[in-house]
C-alpha cells in the first residue's frame, strides 16, 4: 500500500520559480505534478495584459496578479491554487459555461500552484474540466490528477483516505473523484464554500462516486458546502456509494445575477419551480444507470431543494436505513424518485420543507417501513453494503417519521409508494397529492402506522399545475405561468367514471384507522380508486371541484401549486370508487359524492353517533346494505 504525505508531495524538487514560468506561447509538454518545485520567499507577479503558463507546480510566498493578467497551465493540463492548504482563488469565466479561471488579487502564505493532468468529464453536450484535491482509479490514488496540496492532516492512500481535511473557497473544485476503484474515505471533513456548476455531473461536489466498477464508502464524514448546485455527495454511472455515520449539509449560494433558470439539465442550477420548491443546492445526487447510494446512520440536510436526490438514468437504487434527513428551509424534499428509481427509506427521521418524496414516475418504486433486522439484512444483500455480522447486530430497529411543513407525498409522475411497520408521517396538509398521475399506493397499518394530515386531507387529486417550461433561444426556460381554468369541465363521453382503469389514482388502505377526506378534482379523465381491507375511515369522500387559491401563479408565488380548497360536487370525468372490503367501516362526516361504491358482507357505512346517513342513487332513495355494489350518481348525505 503506497503512502502519500502531504510533506512528500510539496516539499520536493529544487527549481526556482523562474524555472516554471514560460510564455503561454511556448509548447510545453503536460508535467507529471508529482513534485512541487521549492521557491520559499520567491514571489510571482503577473501584469496586466501578461499571460503566464506555469508547467509544474510552483510553491510560492505571494502570487499577485494584476487585472487583466492570466496565469495558466499548458494545454492538456489544469492549474489550481491553494494558500495555506485551501484552494481558492478560481471562478467561472462565464455563466453557463465551464472553464474557471485564477482571479486577479493578490494571494500571500504557503501558496502552491497545482498543475495537473485534465479530467475532462462530458454530459450530455458540455465537457467539464475537473479539479479534485483526489483523484483515485483501479490502481489508486493519481497524484497527476490531483491537488494534493489541498488535502491536510491524516493519511492517504491508495486503498483508503483517513482523517484528511479538503477546504475550498474557489468555484468548481471537487474534494474526492472516484473512478472505477474500490476506496474507502475515512473520516474525511470537507467544507466547499463558493458555486458549483453542475450536479448531473458532479462538477463542484465534495466526493464522487463514478463507474461500474467503482465502491466507495464514506464512513464518519463531516461534508459541509454552501455555493449553488455545491453538492456534497453523488453517485454515478453504476458506482455503489455506501454513506455511514456521517453528517452532511449543503446550503443555497448565490447564482450568477444573469442565470436564466432552466430544465436543461447541463444548465440547472436550480430547482424547477414547478415543483412547489425554490433553492439551487440539494445534498446528494444518485444518477446514471445502475448507481447505488445508501445512506446508514447519517444526517443529511439540504437548506432547500432537495436532500437525498435522484436524477434521469435506469436502475437506480436509493436507500436511507436509521438517517435523519430533510431541509432546514421552508420547502424542499427528502427524497425524489424519478424513472424506474427504487427508493426506500427504513428506520429514519425526516424534517422535510415541502414533501417527504417527489414521485416523478413513470414506474418509481417507494418504500417506507420499519429498519427490521431482516429488512437491514436483505439490503445488506442485494446493496452489497459490506456489513458484518456485528454490524447488522448493531443496528436497531427503528419506524421511520416524517414530519413535513406542507404535503406529505407528492405524485408528479406515476408511481408506486408502499407504508407500512409504523410509519408515521405527519403533514400539514394533505398526506399524498396526486397531481393527476397513476398511482399504486399501499398503506398497511397492521404495525402501528398513522397518517395524521394537520388540514384533514388523506388524498387531493387535482389536475397538473405544472405550467411546463417555455422554449427560448432553442433552451427549455422556466419562465411558464400556471393559469386556473374557468368554467365547469365538459363531460367526456368516452370515459366512463363508474369504472376502473389501468391509469387511475389508486390506494389501499389495510388494518388501519383513517381520519380525513380524500378528494379527486381532476377535470379530465382519471378516476379515484379507494379500497379499504379491515380498515377504519371517517371523513368525506367525493368527486370535487378544486381550485387553487389564487388565479395564476408563477415562479414569484410558486408556494402556491397544489394549494386548492374542494367543493364537493357530483362528478363528471372524476369518479370517486369505494371498495369496503371485509372488517372495513366508513363513518361519513359529509356530503360525498361516488360513482361506485361496493360493500362486503360485514362492511359497514355509517355516521357518527346522534346522526344518519342517507344514499340516493342517480336520485333514488337507496338502502345501504351490506353485500351490495352501487353504481352511477351516488349521494351520501348526513343529517
Amino acid at each position: 500500500m503506497t503512502l502519500i504525505t502531504r510533506r512528500s508531495v510539496l516539499i520536493a524538487g529544487t527549481a526556482t520559480a523562474g524555472a516554471v514560468l514560460v510564455p503561454a506561447v511556448s509548447a510545453t509538454a503536460a508535467p507529471t505534478a508529482t513534485k512541487a518545485t521549492k521557491a520559499s520567499g520567491t514571489r510571482i507577479s503577473v501584469a496586466s495584459g501578461e499571460t503566464y503558463t506555469v508547467s509544474a507546480t510552483t510553491r510560492v510566498s505571494e502570487l499577485s496578479i494584476a487585472d487583466g493578467g492570466t496565469i495558466a497551465a499548458p494545454d492538456g493540463s489544469s492549474l489550481s491554487l491553494t494558500v495555506d492548504g485551501v484552494e481558492t482563488g478560481q471562478l467561472l469565466t462565464a455563466t453557463g459555461g465551464t472553464a474557471t479561471l485564477i482571479q486577479a488579487g493578490t494571494y500571500r502564505g504557503d501558496v502552491v500552484l497545482t498543475v495537473s493532468a485534465a479530467n475532462e468529464v462530458t454530459y450530455e453536450t458540455l465537457t467539464f474540466p475537473f479539479r479534485q484535491a483526489v483523484y483515485v482509479d483501479g490502481d489508486g490514488v493519481v497524484k497527476d490528477k490531483s491537488v494534493l496540496a489541498a488535502v491536510l492532516g491524516g493519511k492517504l492512500t491508495d486503498a483508503y483516505a483517513k482523517n484528511v481535511s479538503i477546504t475550498s473557497t474557489g468555484e468548481c473544485f471537487d474534494g474526492v473523484y472516484v473512478q472505477d476503484a474500490t476506496y474507502t474515505l475515512d473520516r474525511p471533513a470537507i467544507s466547499l464554500t463558493g458555486n458549483g456548476r453542475c450536479d448531473f455531473a458532479g462538477y463542484g461536489a465534495a466526493v464522487v462516486g463514478d463507474g461500474s466498477s467503482t465502491t466507495l464508502v464514506v464512513d464518519g464524514a463531516r461534508i459541509d458546502n454552501k455555493g449553488v448546485v455545491r453538492t456534497a455527495v453523488i453517485a454515478n454511472d453504476g458506482a455503489n456509494v455506501i454513506v455511514k455515520d456521517s453528517v452532511l449539509r449543503a446550503r443555497n449560494g448565490v447564482l450568477p445575477a444573469d442565470y436564466q433558470a432552466t430544465v436543461e439539465t447541463p444548465y440547472m442550477e436550480s430547482v424547477p419551480w414547478m415543483l412547489g420548491l425554490d433553492g439551487n443546492v440539494r445534498a446528494t445526487n444518485l444518477i446514471g444507470k445502475n448507481s447505488k447510494a445508501t445512506y446508514l446512520n447519517s444526517t443529511v440536510f439540504s437548506e432547500t431543494w432537495g436532500a437525498l436526490s435522484v436524477e434521469g438514468g435506469s436502475g437506480l437504487k436509493l436507500t436511507a436505513i436509521n438517517s435523519h434527513f430533510g431541509n432546514t428551509g421552508e420547502y424542499g424534499y427528502g427524497t425524489y424518485a424519478i424513472g424506474d428509481a427504487t427508493v426506500r427509506v427504513l428506520g429514519s427521521r425526516l424534517d422535510v420543507g415541502s414533501y417527504a418524496t417527489i414521485i416523478a414516475g413513470p414506474a418509481a418504486v417507494v418504500h417506507y417501513g420499519d429498519s427490521t433486522r431482516a429488512a437491514v439484512s436483505a439490503l445488506n444483500t442485494e446493496l452489497e453494503l459490506g456489513l458484518s455480522k456485528a454490524e447488522l447486530a448493531s443496528i436497531p430497529a427503528r419506524n421511520t417519521v416524517v414530519t413535513s411543513g406542507h404535503f406529505g407525498y407528492m405524485f408528479f409522475g406515476a408511481g408506486q409508494l408502499t407504508l407500512d411497520g409504523g410509519t408515521v408521517i405527519n403533514s400539514d396538509r394533505a398526506t399524498f397529492l396526486n397531481k393527476g398521475q397513476q398511482t399504486t399506493i399501499s398503506v398497511d397499518g397492521s404495525q402501528g402506522a398513522r397518517l395524521n394530515p394537520r388540514d384533514g386531507i388523506i388524498l387531493q387529486m387535482i389536475e397538473l399545475d405544472d405550467p411546463g417550461p417555455v422554449p427560448v433561444n432553442g433552451k427549455m426556460m422556466n419562465i411558464g405561468v400556471y393559469t386556473e381554468p374557468t368554467g365547469d369541465p365538459a363531460k367526456d363521453a368516452s370515459f366512463d367514471p363508474t369504472a376502473v382503469h389501468a391509469t387511475d389514482g389508486a390506494a389501499t388502505f389495510n388494518s388501519i384507522a383513517l381520519k380525513g377526506d380524500f378528494y379527486n378534482g381532476m377535470r379530465t379523465g382519471k378516476n379515484m380508486v379507494l379500497t379499504f381491507a379491515g380498515a377504519s375511515v371517517e371523513g368525506v369522500i367525493s368527486a370535487t371541484k378544486a381550485k387553487h387559491r389564487v388565479s395564476s401563479i408563477d415562479a414569484s408565488t410558486f408556494y402556491e401549486l397544489g394549494i386548492v380548497t374542494n367543493t364537493a360536487q357530483a362528478a363528471v370525468n372524476n369518479g370517486a370508487i369505494v371498495q369496503l372490503n371485509s372488517g372495513s367501516t366508513w363513518t361519513v362526516t359529509g356530503t360525498s359524492y361516488l360513482t361506485r361504491l361496493a360493500l362486503a358482507a360485514d362492511a359497514t357505512v355509517k355516521a357518527s353517533r346522534g346522526k344518519k346517513v342517507t344514499l340516493t342513487v342517480d336520485g333514488t332513495a337507496t338502502a345501504i346494505t351490506p353485500g351490495q355494489t352501487y353504481t352511477g350518481a351516488l349521494t351520501l348525505t348526513v343529517a
